[in-house]
């Protein structure tokens, strides 16, 4: 993955024409938490069309200039897709069985992460129009970079396999580099329109309930720099402003603010990750990974020091029993998240991470 670096976008006037005067005045001058509630109280309460009513929204939010659907998994920019899909019944799923047989509705926040919670579902700013196949072959994996194995390919390039992501190591989904900041800015906004309303929503290996981790903020910011607003987005912040929900993405209005409200977290989380290491490494296991109550770790030689930190860098207090060399550690009332052990004596340092679920 690339280092993360922070850049500061610019948007030609022109594209934010729509944007109500003052929409915005409560949030500025802010940054961190403080800037995410006030960009909350700005967003919530939007207009919440029912589940049934997104096909026809998407006639309005998601057609190409051909007039067929704009099917990120499929879509090739500047290109010809394998197929397209009509905004009809027919080309809706349904039952599939390949690419190309009909589209359903993908939330790129899955379900299963807000176990789906009315409002959320409907959400048209995370809620999309996708191949059933893609769709299904993602099922509820987190978006990443993935290295190998690759598991399945879209006819357009979207990967899924074993993630490349600094801190991490699982399955995810990776759509093309054209689209990976619009799915990024999805992100954010689920994160900041749902803050304080999560209460009954569930937590994943890239979020905890609307809270999105830091291995996977690291990742979403660097798409969200690397794939900066396109004209797209803002055509389809503008609609769902002024026809259906009457709440924008300030993400795509003002794409500075994630890195104001996210960037400390992510840095950290780097600063976490790249604890100094020596040459000389010790012989060590930690397991099990994902871990629930307990960590174990052992080591072939005498551990002097061992010390926890959690993805924001935090070094957390351990209490351990030693078993005859085996550490058992408890994180029985640790956050879910990332963690990272630093193992070290006169002579070598060992770094280690583990998921605690």
């Amino acid at each position: 993955m690339k280092n993360l670096f922070f850049l500061l976008f610019s948007i030609p006037t022109f594209l934010q024409a729509q944007i109500p005067a003052g929409y915005y005045n409560s949030a500025q001058g802010l940054s961190g938490n403080e800037l995410l509630v006030a960009l909350h109280n700005i967003i919530d309460n939007h207009t919440v069309i029912s589940y049934n009513a997104l096909h026809d929204a998407y006639f309005d939010t998601d057609k190409l200039p051909s007039g067929k659907v704009w099917d990120i998994y499929s879509d090739v920019p500047g290109g010809t897709a394998a197929y397209y899909y009509s905004f009809t019944s027919g080309d809706q799923c349904g039952n599939y069985a390949v690419e190309g047989d009909c589209y359903n509705r993908e939330h790129t926040w899955p379900q299963s992460w807000f176990n789906s919670q009315n409002g959320p579902q409907s959400d048209l700013f995370h809620v999309m129009p996708s191949d059933g196949k893609v769709n299904g072959e993602r099922g509820n994996t987190p978006y990443g970079n993935v290295g190998s194995p690759v598991y399945f390919t879209s006819t357009n390039g979207s990967l899924l396999g074993i993630t490349t992501d600094l801190g991490f190591n699982s399955a995810v989904f990776e759509p093309i580099d054209a689209y990976k900041g619009d799915l990024a800015r999805n992100y954010f906004y689920m994160s900041t329109r749902y803050n304080s309303e999560d209460a009954n929503w569930s937590s994943s290996i890239a979020t905890n309930k609307s809270t999105i981790l830091p291995w996977q903020l690291n990742v979403l910011l660097t798409w969200h720099h690397n794939d900066p607003v396109s004209s797209k987005e803002i055509a389809r912040n503008n609609v769902i402003y002024s026809d259906y929900q009457h709440n924008r993405n300030p993400f795509i209005d003002n794409p500075q603010w994630a890195d104001s409200i996210w960037g400390e977290t992510v840095q950290n989380f780097i600063t976490a990750v790249s604890i100094s290491e020596n040459s000389k490494q010790k012989s060590v296991s930690l397991y099990p990974n994902p871990a629930n109550d307990y960590i174990f770790i052992q080591a072939n030689d005498l551990i002097e020091e061992l010390e926890i930190f959690d993805a924001l860098g935090r070094q957390m207090k351990v209490d351990f029993i030693n078993e005859n060399g085996l550490l058992k550690i408890s994180c029985s009332t640790w956050n879910k998240g990332v963690y990272f052990v630093r193992i070290s004596d006169n002579n070598s340092i060992q770094n280690l991470s583990f998921v605690k679920e």
